[in-house]
């Protein structure tokens, strides 16, 4: 137990100074473009981390995960553009909507087996994307909701705002994988039926979990709609639940903190092959290919493991 607490308390140690790290950089290196790819990075790990804890622990994965975050972005633009409430108050009521449709879907396919789950998600936000052209009185169309107010307008001020929800939500979720709950989720990964036989209600703590995972995708597509200051129906398309699955494979799937170095890998290496023009998309697929048939636990959290190894033998 004395180790495990040393291994956790290193862990945290090395949390923070990422976070320190992370939040000088573009003192140091000063400009509005990279504080924009910075709070983008950071808005994609909120999305990969909230899609690690549900799928990566439990196995169950989910190919729809954009509904949440489109259904938090436009929560926060349609109360802030068409209802005038404030910023803030978009927060809380993007997490509460996006609640709303995951016990709305969850309830009745988490009790299906094989990849009726991940099928069915995937439907939901096809479909709410369609919606969203056909309700174009409401929702804008294609051109979607714009002029939504900021949150904060430094943007500075704003990327620091997110990295700190970012750090608080992997620290929680980290805590929450290494507790009585995450091993119970990781023991309905592995063998579900066995835990349906030793009397665990592996429905409520599926349904729980896909709860979590999509108020904090809602917190992140609201984040998303304040920064970029306008939303669109691209939000729940299959592309960003792909990007997210692509970041959260490449950190290291079920390990939390694997996913979020994941996404902001990929998100600097997407913005890095700029330069290349149209070549950009095939270095980048070749890359990720190579990374996923090479290194099949991903490459951010074998890599933490080994150096997190390495310093414990030198002690």
């Amino acid at each position: 137990m004395r180790g495990l607490h040393q291994l956790d308390r290193s862990a945290a140690i090395a949390g923070i100074a990422a976070l320190g790290v992370l939040a000088i950089v573009p003192v140091l290196f000063p400009g509005n473009y990279l504080i924009g790819v910075l709070t983008v990075a950071a808005i994609y790990g909120i999305w990969a981390v909230s899609w690690d804890f549900m799928c990566g622990l439990t196995g169950r994965e989910n190919f729809g995960h954009a509904l949440f975050i489109g259904v938090g972005a436009y929560a926060a633009g349609f109360m802030n553009v068409q209802m005038g409430w404030g910023p803030w108050w978009s927060l809380p009521i993007a997490m509460l909507l996006s609640t709303a449709f995951a016990l709305l879907l969850g309830f009745p396919t988490l009790r299906l087996r094989g990849p009726y789950f991940a099928l069915a998600m995937l439907s939901a936000a096809v479909i709410m994307q369609r919606l969203m052209l056909i309700f174009w009185e409401y929702t804008g169309g294609e051109e979607g909701i714009q002029d939504i107010t900021p949150l904060i307008r430094n943007h500075l001020h704003y990327y620091w705002f997110v990295l700190l929800l970012l750090g608080a939500i992997t620290f929680v979720l980290s805590w929450l994988a290494r507790s009585r709950w995450g091993l119970i989720l990781r023991a309905i990964r592995g063998d579900e039926a066995t835990c349906l036989a030793a009397g665990i209600p592996i429905t409520r703590y599926k349904i729980i979990s896909l709860v979590i995972s999509a108020a904090l995708a809602g917190l992140g597509g609201a984040l998303y709609a304040h920064y970029q200051l306008q939303v669109s129906p691209q939000l729940f398309s299959i592309i960003t639940s792909i990007t997210i699955i692509t970041m959260v494979y490449v950190g290291g799937m079920g390990s939390i903190y694997g996913p979020v170095g994941g996404a902001l890998l990929l998100t600097l290496l997407t913005e890095g092959l700029r330069d290349v023009g149209e070549w950009r998309l095939m270095v980048y697929s070749v890359l990720l290919i190579l990374i996923i048939f090479f290194l099949p636990n991903g490459f951010i959290a074998p890599l933490w493991q080994r150096l997190r190894a390495t310093l414990r033998g030198g002690q």
